[in-house]
């Protein structure tokens, strides 16, 4: 009998005399037996407690379970940067393109075009878009929102490429550039989101708003609520999208801690799970999607100071590190060991010619000894009577938009400790520990993030402090001139195949220089209710510049 079965059994003894009433699914038990569920795994659970008023999901109804809920308010200023506080701003508010399974599709632009000659690319709107309060969105609004993003920054979009924008007519806008922008489509067109002008030409500090006005969007759903203690979103569908009524009425996010028991109990309808629960789920009914590998696990290094600072050391921490034994032992095999470059072989970009650092921890003692490091009795390298002293930083990450336990440091800890460094183990919370990255108060530091499935940009930001300067995940490495100079190049190449080839080489230096050190690509997956009649789909590249997460919104419209 599974776990699943088990779990039933109790369930039906326990509530014998209430049987599910008709038309509830197998998995959908009624909320008594859904609670006294939760109680028997002695989770807490409750999605929305029974004194707050509010009812359990029925068939106009979406909900995706979250393990940590606060992901800001969904504002272009308010959300927060990872992300999931993107996906939550997103079904309020369009971009000018967006993605679907295969690519680039159109949103509020139903067409576009680039002029080289003029630097500029010219979008033209669909005229039945309206925002949330039934105002027209007119090109206006996108010449505004450029302008604004100038005088406001949005740090999930770059306007340093952007001269002007320029509304031809209602519904014609022409966005110019400073100099050629390689990822324009991705970084502004299918990122940005266009606000109403009508609304923010009277908002002098965004991000101190959270006023319902600073909430309309053009997108397919309206925010109603955001319950920051229970860490729940409550968005309802926008009758009059100019792409057509959503599919279900109400789109609620739930906090639980608990997604795979809120699954199979028809809680949630949607959640990401671990790939040894993906079998049993299906036999369950429900359907299991995995996705590209676009989120990395990796190891920050503050190459700013001894010994780190030195290319040598860095690489020969990479020999040290057993990526697979890491796989193996805290994932249960579900993952794979990482490219040194960054980007995964799923990428149309990725360099199969990157360096590689197998596992060598003889080559590693080696580098270290030729460092000027003598072998101590105690089995530690020491340099000027001092030992080689290290502290390493772990945290539960929140990997696409989960938060994951794991062993990750302490297996790498004790792999550098077999090569003679002494480690301190620190385990802190992610947001301690991507303040003290921030502010370079670390030596080894447990990270991740996602993005690497999208545009290639994405080298820039997470090696370059030019590029990746707000980002905690970046390595923040100046040093090396011709990595500058093809990262500089790069971002200016508008042929595909020579910015290719440029991204080829970037990925190479940086595996050479060793700033942070990719760990692995973990298994992404997730499981939903197909009964509901919606097909939930990773994107390709991801969502937006490349989040690695299944909540598209087109497939809560097409």
């Amino acid at each position: 009998m599974s776990v699943f079965d088990k779990i039933e059994e109790q369930l039906r003894k326990r509530f014998r005399s209430r049987p599910p009433r008709p038309g509830i699914a197998r998995r959908g038990l009624v909320i008594m037996g859904a609670s006294a569920f939760l109680l028997l795994m002695g989770g807490t659970g409750m999605l929305f407690p029974a004194e707050s008023g509010k009812v359990w999901a029925n068939e106009t109804d979406i909900r995706i379970a979250d393990s940590k809920g606060d992901w800001g308010y969904p504002t272009p200023f308010r959300h927060y940067p990872r992300g999931p506080g993107y996906i939550r701003m997103s079904w309020a508010f369009d971009t000018l393109v967006w993605k679907d399974q295969t690519g680039f599709v159109p949103a509020l632009a139903r067409n576009w075009a680039y002029n080289p000659e003029k630097l500029a690319f010219t979008f033209h709107l669909d005229p039945a878009a309206v925002w949330h309060d039934g105002t027209p969105v007119t090109a206006h609004d996108v010449a505004f929102t450029i302008a604004y993003f100038q005088a406001h920054p949005y740090r999930w979009i770059s306007t340093d490429a952007l001269d002007r924008a320029e509304a031809v007519d209602d519904h014609t806008v022409i966005i110019y550039l400073s100099r050629p922008y390689a990822p324009f489509l991705s970084d502004i067109g299918g990122t940005m989101p266009v606000i109403p002008k009508h609304v923010w030409q009277k908002i002098t500090d965004p991000r101190a708003c959270i006023e319902p006005e600073c909430m309309i969007g053009s997108g397919p759903y309206v925010f109603k609520d955001f319950d920051k203690t229970r860490g729940t979103y409550l968005f309802e569908a926008f009758e009059d999208y100019y792409q057509g009524t959503p599919k279900k009425h109400r789109l609620i996010y739930v906090r639980t801690s608990k997604a795979l028991m809120s699954l199979i109990t028809g809680q949630v309808d949607l959640a990401g799970i671990q790939p040894d629960m993906a079998a049993p789920l299906k036999k369950k009914g429900l359907t299991v999607i995995e996705n590209e590998r676009g989120w990395n696990k990796k190891m920050m290094i503050n190459h700013t100071k001894a010994p780190f600072n030195d290319r040598n050391f860095r690489q020969a921490l990479a020999y040290a590190i057993d990526q697979q034994e890491i796989i193996d032992k805290s994932h249960r095999g579900f993952g794979m060991p990482a490219s040194y470059g960054l980007l995964s072989i799923d990428h149309e970009m990725y360099n199969p010619d990157t360096p590689r650092y197998p596992h060598n921890p003889e080559k590693a003692r080696q580098i270290i000894a030729s460092l000027g490091w003598t072998p101590g009795q105690d089995g530690v390298f020491h340099k000027d009577g001092h030992p080689l002293a290290i502290e390493l930083i772990a945290s539960n990450l929140t990997v696409a938009g989960d938060s994951v336990s794991d062993r990750d440091g302490e297996i790498i800890a004790r792999q550098l400790t077999d090569i003679g460094i002494q480690v301190t183990l620190t385990n802190q919370e992610q947001t301690t520990t991507d303040s003290r990255v921030k502010n370079w108060d670390f030596d080894l530091a447990v990270s991740g993030h996602g993005g690497i499935s999208g545009d290639p940009k994405i080298l820039n930001e997470m090696i370059s402090s030019t590029y990746g300067a707000g980002s905690v995940n970046s390595a923040r490495y100046d040093v090396c001139p011709e990595l500058n100079a093809l990262m500089a190049a790069q971002m200016k190449e508008m042929d595909p195949e020579k910015r290719k080839q440029l991204v080829f080489g970037i990925q190479a230096v940086y595996a050479r220089e060793m700033p942070a050190i990719s760990l692995y690509y973990p298994k992404a997956m997730a499981a939903y209710n197909k009964a509901k009649g919606i097909n939930w789909f990773y994107t390709k590249g991801g969502i937006s510049k490349g989040i690695p997460i299944p909540q598209n919104k087109l497939s809560l419209v097409r």
